[in-house]
């Protein structure tokens, strides 16, 4: 990425594959969002995530629940990782574990999440199979701004797919994470450029208090 130090410089935390921390990253390489990935952190070595953000020569970092004795001392000793980077912003890209309130208070109204449903529909995992078997006719995902209570922080924006009467866990789950290499960028690039920022329990975009998410469809072009 060319001139680092005039983009936000950011921490991401993975557990998985990394498909939206590759998204943002590609997105970033034009510019926008204007961020610098400091490292990459995982809960897990052998994390698809971390093997990619080596191969592309970003820093990287593993810290092993196993090696703690309890939940309360991991997070504790994540927190002071991720903080030695000098984060400005956290993203939570696919890391699967439940941030406890010592981390999430010392990067409060700094941590991004994405979740694949309508949030407040379907918070926690498998939402794919929950969406199918509750019969909804729509399905998504959410960019949230990360608070103590799981998935409940300050949704942002929202991309919107509809649940085909074909559909199983697996198509709608492809269809669903393309939207989430949509809108994640856009929610990290308003982020970096100070339009969105949290305040006051709510999440702000061009110092309007958001009500309720900026919401795209499938089909339309990204928000602006």
């Amino acid at each position: 990425m060319s001139n680092p130090g005039s983009r936000m410089p950011v921490v991401a935390l993975v557990s998985g594959r990394g498909s939206n921390l590759r998204a943002i990253a590609e997105r970033a390489r034009s510019g926008d969002p204007a961020i610098e990935i400091r490292a990459v952190v995982s809960d897990r070595a052998d994390a698809g995530g971390i093997e990619w953000a080596r191969a592309a020569g970003l820093t990287t970092a593993t810290l092993s629940p196993g090696d703690f004795a309890d939940r309360g001392s991991y997070d504790a000793a994540l927190a002071a990782l991720v903080e030695g980077f000098e984060p400005q912003l956290v993203i939570l890209a696919g890391f699967m574990r439940i941030l406890g309130p010592n981390f999430v208070d010392r990067f409060a109204g700094r941590t991004l999440n994405i979740h694949p449903s309508l949030l407040p529909l379907h918070r926690g995992l498998h939402t794919h199979r929950r969406v199918l078997e509750a019969g909804d006719r729509e399905h998504g995902a959410s960019v949230h701004f990360v608070t103590r209570e799981l998935d409940g922080g300050p949704v942002v924006i929202q991309a919107k797919v509809p649940v085909r009467d074909d559909d199983d866990e697996a198509s709608l789950a492809a269809r669903v994470l393309e939207q989430e290499h949509r809108i994640y960028p856009q929610a990290v690039g308003w982020f970096a450029s100070g339009r969105l920022r949290f305040a006051d329990g709510a999440a702000w975009l061009d110092g309007r208090r958001l009500d309720g998410p900026v919401v795209i469809d499938q089909d339309s072009n990204d928000a602006a």
